[in-house]
């Protein structure tokens, strides 16, 4: 039954003392903030005290303490009046805006058994009401504080980098491309990519993974995240709303301020309960003569564990999809999410890495792997283009010993000429390396032909790889029996490739953004629920077309402004978890809501055949409340406990 409803230290500009001298570890949240813990501090008092008031009230009734007289006995009206008066102030705003409550159905039973001489009935139907209250506002306050845990890391202030000074500014004063130090036991406080050191941090509450993860230059991190080992300094590059925290912080407030349409359906089918018992009750009275069995029906009807469950399982699931990594913006989004049977996905940068890699190395016979990708690499080695940078990447791996060139002269759409050792290099394609075979892929790969002087030294395959989490994506996705299409503008041979080692039921590739879009319409058209997974600038029309826009977090700024939910640590396991999780606490709503119908019509039908009192009906009314809260109280995830390394 719906109920009536620390500054951080002073930021300093001086420079830190020892700035090599790690910093204590940051106090963790206050116990009562933790809500598998402490439960009864964050009852409010006022409830407690109301509740203790009318039961020791029907107490005293029911042990015959009926001063001054049996027909209105002075504990009996202390008790109701300390019940009523929130009920009344909520059944009166209600009748205000002519919505139709519990709380007025309440009222109405308690008045009715007061004025029937029922003291006891209606102090025992007050203390169920109460009691059922506290554990609804408890379960609430549990959905809001897992959701609030998440924003409750950072720090109110930042060490910064200035020249050869290190010095505190306020978190909200911190700049992209400012250089942010970060001490062993401290949270990260904004998204960046390390520049120095080498640590190992937890970011559990961000990406799900539960294990810490090395950092090394070049490694990214998100803010929220709580350093171990080593002091690291990064590279800000998302701040404020526009890091991971401030997704979640847009989760918060999505999800506390949009109710779902299962929510308002819920509200909606609370009313009609309401009218029912009304209209039940009347008839009861009416054919039997009997207050009790007219009172018992009022009492019994309600649907209090819908009114209150379905926003509790909404924000559950929010919290726990947002454990895995995927934000979602609000209810609606949660629930369309729920229906989908279709999920179109990108594939650069999506399904794979965004960036290409070297997939094998193919010598020339008498030549070694090693001197191919060494002296490909040398040549490579000043030049900026993506293939280029990966044949160097490759080598460093391999810690080869490279050499720059003498000089080199890049050529658009052939590849490059380099001088070393007085020897020329040509790396490049065919056009420009005649002298290698020809040479086809079927994987989609690209081809780099080597030479050295007039003598080809072989080919070095490289292709954009897929994801790690990409290939249990697709299967998680498949056994929630749910159609996967690729969408790409990437060429066919490419696109069938990927989609191969995946999986996927249906590819289409060399596609416009237009055509994207086209494609999406026309699958809504057919009558399919469709979410889409991208994360560049092309995929923005798509993501905000389909039923459900899913961005990867490392993707473009315009594609995760257009998306209903946000995958921050651009790992796919995030997809099915969101899809998992919506999908359960879809299952939760609606069994809430049959349950509800079905305990209410057999409870209206016992109390208006005389067989439920009004005191067992709202037994049963507190009891059905109580189980359909707790069912959706299932999603709330639980405290994840940390193992430091």
């Amino acid at each position: 039954m719906s109920g009536p409803s620390g500054a951080g230290p002073a930021p300093s500009d001086r420079p830190f003392d020892r700035p090599d001298r790690p910093a204590e570890p940051e106090s963790r949240p206050a116990p009562a903030s933790d809500p598998t813990s402490g439960w009864w501090r964050r009852i409010e008092r006022a409830d407690l005290i109301r509740t203790a008031v009318v039961a020791a009230g029907a107490g005293a009734v029911g042990l015959g303490l009926t001063w001054p007289d049996p027909r209105c006995p002075v504990a009996a009206l202390i008790g109701l009046a300390v019940a009523g008066w929130p009920i009344v102030v909520e059944a009166w705003h209600d009748l205000r805006r002519r919505r139709m409550s519990m709380e007025l159905s309440m009222l109405i039973a308690l008045v009715a058994a007061a004025a029937i001489g029922q003291w006891l009935t209606a102090l025992l139907i007050a203390t169920f009401v109460l009691a059922a209250e506290i554990l609804e506002d408890l379960s609430l306050d549990r959905g809001h504080q897992v959701l609030s845990d998440l924003m409750a890391f950072l720090p109110s202030s930042v060490t910064v980098r200035h020249g050869q000074r290190l010095v505190q500014i306020p978190l909200l004063e911190v700049a992209v491309g400012q250089t942010v130090l970060v001490s062993p036991g401290q949270r990260v406080p904004v998204d960046g990519t390390v520049l120095s050191g080498r640590s190992s941090v937890d970011q559990s509450q961000i990406t799900g993974e539960p294990l810490p993860v090395d950092l090394e230059p070049g490694s990214p991190v998100y803010a929220g995240s709580i350093n171990y080992l080593g002091a690291i300094e990064l590279r800000a590059e998302r701040v404020g709303t526009d890091s991971s925290f401030g997704h979640i912080v847009e989760a918060v407030r999505q999800a506390q301020s949009s109710p779902a349409p299962a929510q308002r359906l819920a509200d909606r089918l609370a009313s009609y309960l309401v009218y029912l018992a009304l209209a039940a009750a009347a008839v009861t009275w009416l054919v039997t003569g009997q207050a009790t069995s007219a009172i018992a029906v009022v009492v019994v009807a309600g649907a209090c564990g819908i009114a209150a469950g379905t926003p509790l399982a909404v924000l559950a699931a929010i919290a726990r999809a947002a454990r895995s990594g995927a934000f979602i913006k609000g209810g609606p989004q949660l629930e369309a999410l729920s229906r989908i049977d279709l999920v179109v996905l990108d594939k650069t940068g999506t399904l794979t890495e965004g960036r290409p890699r070297v997939t094998a190395i193919r010598p020339a016979p008498g030549v070694a792997a090693d001197d191919l990708l060494a002296t490909a690499a040398a040549a490579e080695l000043y030049s900026e283009h993506p293939l280029g940078r990966a044949i160097v990447d490759q080598a460093q791996a391999r810690q080869l010993d490279l050499r720059p060139p003498d000089r080199f002269d890049y050529r658009p759409g052939l590849g490059l000429r380099a001088d070393l050792d007085g020897r020329q290099i040509r790396v490049g394609n065919q056009a420009l390396v005649p002298e290698a075979p020809p040479t086809a892929t079927t994987d989609g790969a690209s081809l780099v032909q080597v030479a050295r002087d007039q003598v080809w030294l072989g080919s070095i395959h490289l292709a954009d790889t897929v994801r790690p989490s990409a290939r249990r994506c697709v299967a998680d996705l498949h056994a929630l029996g749910l159609r996967l299409m690729m969408l790409t503008g990437d060429q066919a041979e490419a696109a069938r490739a990927v989609a191969d080692q995946l999986g996927l039921d249906q590819v289409e590739a060399s596609l416009l953004p237009e055509q994207k879009l086209a494609l999406i319409d026309a699958q809504r058209a057919q009558g399919h629920h469709v979410a889409m997974v991208g994360d560049g600038v092309n995929d923005a029309p798509a993501l905000a077309r389909a039923d459900v826009g899913l961005a990867m977090g490392s993707g473009a700024d315009i594609a995760r402004q257009s998306a209903d939910v946000l995958l921050v640590g651009s790992d796919l396991a995030a997809l099915s978890a969101a899809l998992t999780v919506a999908r359960r606490a879809r299952r939760i709503v609606w069994a809430n809501f049959v349950g509800t119908v079905l305990v209410d019509l057999v409870g209206l039908g016992l109390a208006a055949a005389g067989l439920l009192t009004p005191v067992w009906a709202a037994l049963v009314h507190v009891g059905s409340e109580t189980a359909f809260i707790l069912n959706s109280a299932r999603l709330i995830p639980g405290p994840r406990s940390r193992t430091r390394t």
